[in-house]
């Protein structure tokens, strides 16, 4: 065992001490008799009693190591100090007081009589002793597990052993197993059939030539494997490591794809699914189909990892691409005609302060159900809405029998009702949230992005986020409904009252689509004069917007306003001035921040493309799209609201540049 330099310190004190003391009295007497007669018994009498002094701490110390040495018989001894794991003894102070070989050797820095346990557990003696079992700790770059033990001998109480076993073979072992396991990826090419519909089979060949060039020499590089399912959809299985790597990539592939054109104009985007924590590859393709399907359903060009807790999403920052095919909606068309038949009576509603489009799309679907025979109604909750001037053109023209009020909606709903959810998939802002939990029958009609937290138990699934409103989803679905697709001019132009909400007038977010619905809606009567009459607003809601815009201040390009006074226009007013605000030249972004009541803020987000507004409202607990998004906060102020955002935007912009 090595020498106990503590010891030696005692010594070489004592002997340092006693030489300084030698050297003063030469000194002095050299000096000064005089003055040597004077100090020179003092100088004897404190260097004596202080060398008395620490010769009796060592002595006691070495009676205390014997004392504890004897307690240890020769056999456990021996025993102990060369046990291949690391043993020492501590007593009741946390001293350590006796250690092995193995302990002298792995613990060089802190093997030294007296030293506490502590510079090495990090944890004290009662902590190792109260706990069944063990803890583990690192010292260095090495793992180990510690446990604390009592001597069977009752007269060895004052005295503890602790055990540590290195682990670190196992730890790496374990992170081995955790790099190298399996993760299986689903990437496809986002829109295939609208990507390459106006090319030549020589340029869809040169173009298809890059992204399989693309994707092999990514999976070559992490050691993986990639299969070519058909023309548009890949499978490939990876290390997790290689994962890992990914994603402090940002998952670059998604950039690198963009680089490739076709016909010089629209850029290639993939959408990626990763699924890495199931137990078989089985398991963790399904996980991956989950994941894919999620990053599609936000609109593509990104990647969705399934996790334990829910989805993590990477890139998305492109603008999705509007798809031709109606193959969708015309099978969704018989599956809600069958559900609707099936149901005593369909109940239709939107979200929380419900807009036009909202309001727009339950009229709509209200209307085609009672053409097909069944009693069906739009649940308006008036004292929210934001679409009154809407509700009262239509109540005065069609005499209300369309509408039911909330509390009217849950009083009659009952188990064989069908409930439609229009303009949202969150159950968390739906105007009637106890009435979907009372639901058995739910379908979901939405255009948003999707989020984690959507409505799972819908037996139809409607979502289509490359479309520009729910008004434009509901039309397209009537053309399928035949004689009872043709609803009357009125609810026509509640249609179209949305989706030129959504659209601004068809500047933002408007596909082909979109005008052929928005023709369609024409064709059955909606008058475009009546519709434009929905959009006006009081002049205490301009005074409201036009305060708001003055109030703007600009960051980084976004222009931000904020209201704190609870005024009764403002949830009219808000959005209104985030929209105006994108005319105010260099802004790419407005963000409205207005308290709507006492303890909610709600967060208004608008921008022409240059800046996805639904990252940053994402990263607020919100959602949306890439130019229309908003978020809502409960027991926050407005300069908390406004300096997170600042915070979003700037991440925003970091994401961007890395």
């Amino acid at each position: 065992m090595k020498n106990n330099f503590r010891d030696a310190g005692l010594v070489i004190a004592v002997i340092s001490l006693t030489l300084s003391a030698l050297v003063m009295l030469i000194f002095l007497y050299n000096a000064s008799l005089e003055t040597f007669c004077i100090f020179a018994p003092i100088l004897c009498v404190t260097g004596g009693f202080t060398a008395a002094k620490l010769i009796s701490v060592t002595r006691k110390n070495f009676q205390y190591f014997a004392r504890i040495d004897s307690e240890i018989d020769r056999m456990e001894r021996v025993s102990m100090n060369y046990m291949p794991i690391s043993i020492a003894i501590v007593d009741d102070k946390n001293k350590l007081v006796w250690y092995n070989e193995d302990f002298s050797a792995k613990f060089e820095d802190e093997a030294v009589y007296g030293n506490s346990i502590e510079s090495i557990t990090k944890l004290p003696l009662e902590k190792l002793l109260e706990k069944e079992g063990y803890y583990e700790i690192k010292y260095k770059n090495s793992y180990y597990k510690v446990y604390a033990d009592t001597p069977a001998d009752p007269e060895k109480k004052n005295v503890f052993l602790i055990y540590f076993l290195d682990i670190t073979r196992i730890r790496a072992l374990e992170t081995e197993k955790r790099l190298s396991k399996p993760v299986v990826m689903i990437i496809v090419i986002d829109s295939y059939e609208e990507l390459f519909g106006g090319s030549s089979e020589s340029e869809t060949a040169k173009i298809t030539v890059q992204i399989d060039k693309l994707l092999e020499d990514f999976i070559t590089s992490t050691n993986g494997i990639l299969r070519k399912y058909n023309r548009e959809r890949f499978w490939a299985v990876i290390e997790e490591r290689y994962v890992r790597t990914m994603i402090e990539e940002k998952v670059k592939i998604l950039d690198l794809a963009r680089e490739i054109q076709v016909n010089d104009r629209i850029s290639v985007t993939l959408s990626i699914g990763i699924g890495r924590t199931g137990k078989t590859l089985s398991e963790s393709e399904d996980l991956a189909r989950q994941a894919l399907d999620m990053a599609l359903g936000r609109g593509g060009d990104q990647a969705a990892i399934k996790t334990d807790n829910g989805f993590e999403f990477y890139g998305g920052l492109s603008k999705g691409v509007e798809r031709h095919t109606k193959v969708k909606t015309r099978i969704i068309a018989s599956s809600l005609i069958e559900a609707i038949e099936q149901a005593d009576d369909v109940y239709i509603m939107g979200h929380r302060n419900s807009d036009l489009d909202a309001v727009g799309a339950c009229v709509g679907l209200a209307g085609v159900v009672r053409r097909l025979g069944k009693n069906s109604y739009a649940i308006i909750d008036k004292s929210t809405t934001l679409s009154m001037r809407l509700y009262d053109y239509l109540y005065e023209k069609e005499k209300g029998y369309l509408f039911i009020s909330p509390s009217e909606a849950k009083e009659n709903f009952g188990d064989n009702s069908l409930l439609i959810v229009c303009d949202t998939h969150n159950p968390n802002i739906v105007d009637v949230p106890e009435l979907l939990e009372r639901a058995e029958k739910v379908v979901v009609i939405d255009h948003h992005r999707k989020m984690i937290n959507y409505i799972d138990k819908a037996m139809i699934f409607h979502h289509e986020p490359y479309a520009s409103s729910a008004c434009e989803m509901v039309t397209e679905l009537l053309q399928y409904f035949g004689d009872a697709g043709k609803i009357s001019s009125v609810q026509a132009e509640a249609l179209l009252s949305g989706i030129m909400l959504d659209t601004k007038n068809f500047t933002l977010r408007t596909g082909v689509r979109t005008f052929e619905a928005a023709a369609a809606l024409r064709k059955l009567g909606a008058d475009t004069v009546n519709v434009k009459s929905m959009f006006a607003g009081t002049m205490e809601t301009y005074r409201q917007k036009s305060e708001l815009v003055a109030s703007a201040s600009i960051y980084r390009n976004c222009a931000i306003a904020t209201a704190e006074k609870v005024v009764q226009d403002l949830r009219t007013a808000a959005p209104q001035a985030a929209d105006d605000l994108l005319g105010v030249a260099d802004v790419k972004a407005s963000f409205v921040i207005a308290r709507m009541s006492g303890d909610e803020i709600a967060l208004n987000c608008r921008s022409l493309g240059a800046i996805n507004v639904q990252l940053i409202a994402e990263a607020l607990g919100g959602g949306g799209h890439q130019t229309m998004a908003g978020a809502q906060f409960r027991d926050s102020t407005i300069e908390d609201v406004y300096n997170r955002l600042k915070e979003a935007i700037d991440k925003y912009y970091e994401s961007l540049n890395s």
